[in-house]
């Protein structure tokens, strides 16, 4: 089994920035990606971004590209999501996620944490 912690959400303005912390414990050498998904109420759970293990492959979604970006510190295994110029269409409940595939399917995903709200006003 893998646990995923997700930390760091919040309610902020436009413009502001918020990072995202996953923390990842267990049997890690399961999984080969790390991911992102989040999920506004009424709407599908959608794609943000993945991450290796090793960090050397990493992608993100066109929607949050030039103002997301994922991140690991294998040190304190934790994966990162920073997120700056958030928009009030960013409000969502932010998921993290451990499979064995760089891929942007969330049922690929085996192992989600229980997510951690982010609010955007505008």
């Amino acid at each position: 089994q893998v646990q995923l912690v997700e930390s760091g959400g919040g309610l902020v303005q436009a413009g502001d920035s918020l990072r995202l912390s996953c923390a990842v414990s267990g049997r890690t050498f399961s999984t080969n990606s790390m991911g992102w998904f989040r999920q506004a109420p009424g709407k599908e759970r959608e794609f943000v971004a993945f991450i290796s293990w090793s960090g050397g492959s990493s992608y993100v979604a066109d929607s949050v590209k030039g103002r997301f970006t994922i991140s690991r510190d294998n040190a304190k295994s934790t994966v990162l999501l920073q997120m700056n110029s958030l928009k009030p269409e960013d409000t969502a409940v932010y998921y993290c996620a451990a499979g064995q595939y760089l891929i942007t399917r969330a049922t690929m995903y085996d192992y989600w944490g229980r997510g951690t709200q982010v609010t955007v006003s505008s």
